[in-house]
This record gives structure tokens, sequence and C-alpha cells, in this order.
């Protein structure tokens, strides 16, 4: 980043490449599906390409980074409640059928397997889904992105210690809403 600051464009050109799959994947735990991923990933790099003669290594790059990602993630969450999106995952056709995407998975394992992680996984990014905007974010950047405390509180604006009662309060509010499942089996 200090190279692009000092005017080498392709310094920016090597930011992009690095950490577009990073921004994606966390856009998209932050977001959901219909979460306009590459809407907000573009905007990100246009925010770091604006930023560039401001920008100041007070933190790690990658914490500046994952601010300016959850800054925007937060403003899109808040649009978003404010009106209604419909997912083209589950959208009808004009002759009444519905459709999904598909993503092939090439490894193998026994159906009743990936059937039960598939169901736990869509049962646990929907508990998530279904939090505070704020725990949400604490908790994908502590569990998906493997950040710690102080990183997360760097990337959230917050202290250390509201960061632990963000992911508290996240983790209680996960098992209320999946005790159910559990207790199914």
């Amino acid at each position: 980043m200090l190279r692009f600051k000092g005017g080498d464009f392709s310094a920016f050109e090597k930011i992009v490449h690095r950490n577009t799959q990073k921004v994606h994947s966390l856009i998209y735990r932050f977001m959901g599906p219909g979460g306009h991923v590459d809407d907000i990933s573009q905007e990100v790099f246009l925010r770091v390409f604006r930023a560039a003669d401001k920008y100041q290594p007070l933190a790690k790059f990658s914490t500046w980074l994952y601010r300016i990602v959850a800054h925007l993630s937060f403003n899109a969450l808040k649009s978003r409640k404010r009106k209604r999106l419909v997912s083209l995952e589950s959208t009808s056709s004009e002759d009444g059928e519905t459709f999904s995407w598909d993503i092939e998975d090439n490894r193998f394992t026994q159906p009743h397997v990936d059937l039960d992680a598939e169901e736990l996984g869509r049962k646990v990014a929907e508990a998530v889904s279904q939090l505070p905007d704020n725990q949400r974010i604490a908790i994908v950047l502590n569990k998906y992105e493997n950040k710690n405390y102080e990183d997360i509180a760097q990337v959230l604006n917050i202290s250390t210690m509201a960061v632990k009662s963000l992911l508290s309060r996240a983790r209680g509010n996960l098992r209320i809403t999946l005790k159910h499942y559990f207790e199914q089996g």
C-alpha cells in the first residue's frame, strides 16, 4: 500500500489480486446469499484506491482493509433491512418452477454424510445471519477469518472487552437458536 501511495500503480493491482478472494469471502459471510458481493467488493477496492494518499500504516494492512469491508457491509445490511430483496436462488420462473444454482463438489463422501454436513452448515449460516449485525461481524471475523480479539477490536473500532462481550452474546444467541436443531439429533 505504501508503494501505491508513492505512485506505483502496479502495486494497486497486486493489492487487488492478493485480497480479492479474502474480501469476497468476508463480504459473503457478512451478507449471505443475495448480498451483492461483487458490488461491495468493487466499492472496497475503490475506497482503497481513493484513500491511498491518506493511508497511514497505524495497523496491519489487512486490519485496515477489513475495517473498510465491515463498514461497507454494515451500510449494506442497514440498507437491506429497509428494502426486501429476492434471491435468485429461490425465485420462481413464469411457469411456476423454482430453480437454484448448484456448485459442483468433486470430493467423494457418503451421501448421508454430505447431507448432514450441508444441513448443519445451512442451519449455522441461517443462525449467524439472524444475529445482530455487530455480533455477526464479530463471529465471522473470529471463527471464519481466525482474527483475534485485538484485530476484531481494531476492525470494529471498539475495545477488546467489548469484542469479548459481543462474541459471548453471539455465542449465547447461536446456542439458543441452534438448541432445537441439536436436540432433534
